[in-house]
């Protein structure tokens, strides 16, 4: 009776190792080669180029439109863009929107350090004054502020048991001006505060544990901890806030202060071109926010340094720069 074949020691040896792990393991699929003159072309979808014809061709009938109408009167349009009183106006737009946005969160920062502080009275405080301020419209405020000396005639100050040291008419204390000033700043602040008091909030508890851990002072965690890392949750809607605050400014036209809106108001109302002032306004309010949508994005882009690990995204101007060299490439 013949003997079942053993390997030899030598075919043993040149036999490749069995890798370890379970027998019923399936085998890992083999990626079939792409046979030559071949290439793999990315899924044609042709909704996009019909959705985007579409989109083109509406683009072009509306500019064709604002372009031929002749009621739009671009003319007077031009003539008035850069006219004395209206960028007289355009100033104290961007006046007021600098100072109600400066003032407002420096008042919300102290709200919200007060709401997160450990004190009961100032927490509650802190929130009665967010409550109310974000409850009622911008409107009903200003006309309150601006209707203020109805409830108090006279400010004055006196002393306990003394005479008295000064006091003004409210009438004459409060103009236009520093009512929106006030009405505008109350209501950013309360805003403002919600903003900072979330963004604090995002910064990673540990962090501060760990900051503490090496004995690191309040103020530098502050300013090397928090503040860089809370300014990447604030900066987008603070962005948001500053622009909305430059088009809130046009509600103070009711309280007949020389703002952008008001100013083109007084010049249609004597010479009734109506539509090419209010186009003049809305030009430059859009050539504004445009500005400063561009300053956000590139204050954003720098304190998101270091959030990701890939690194930050090209701007456009660098997206811009890198097509005219792959086409000029070519």
């Amino acid at each position: 009776m013949a003997s079942p074949a053993v390997p030899s020691a030598r075919a043993r040896s040149t036999a490749p190792p069995t890798p370890p792990g379970p027998a019923s393991a399936p085998a890992a699929p083999v990626p079939e080669a792409v046979p030559a003159g071949l290439a793999i072309v990315p899924r044609r979808r042709p909704g996009r180029y019909v959705s985007g014809g579409l989109a083109l061709l509406a683009t072009a009938l509306l500019v064709r439109s604002l372009a031929g109408n002749p009621a739009f009167e671009w003319p007077v349009v031009g003539a008035y863009l850069t006219s004395a009183s209206i960028l007289r106006g355009l100033l104290l737009t961007l006046w007021l929107t600098g100072a109600v946005t400066a003032l407002g969160f420096a008042l919300g920062t102290v709200l919200a350090v007060a709401r997160l502080s450990g004190n009961p009275v100032l927490q509650s405080l802190s929130w009665g004054f967010v409550w109310i301020f974000r409850a009622t419209p911008l409107l009903v405020q200003l006309l309150f502020w601006f209707n203020i000396g109805a409830l108090y005639p006279e400010l004055s100050l006196r002393l306990p048991f003394g005479g008295e040291l000064f006091a003004v008419r409210t009438v004459d204390l409060l103009g236009p001006a520093l009512t929106a000033v006030i009405g505008l700043t109350l209501h950013e602040a309360a805003f403002a505060a919600e903003v900072v008091r979330s963004g604090v909030q995002s910064v990673d508890q540990g962090q501060l544990e760990a900051a503490a851990s090496l004995g690191l002072g309040r103020g530098r965690v502050l300013r090397r901890i928090v503040l860089p890392q809370a300014m990447r949750a604030i900066l987008p809607p603070a962005g948001n806030m500053l622009i909305g605050t430059l088009k809130g400014t046009s509600v103070i036209s009711v309280l007949a202060v020389h703002d952008l809106l008001f100013s083109a108001q007084l010049v249609y109302n004597q010479t009734y071109q109506v539509i090419p002032l209010l186009l003049v306004a809305t030009l430059w309010y859009v050539a504004v926010t445009s500005v400063l949508s561009v300053g956000q994005y590139y204050l954003e882009r720098h304190f998101a340094r270091g959030a990701t690990r890939a690194g930050l995204p090209p701007t456009p101007w660098q997206r811009a720069r890198a097509a005219v060299r792959r086409a000029v490439g070519r």
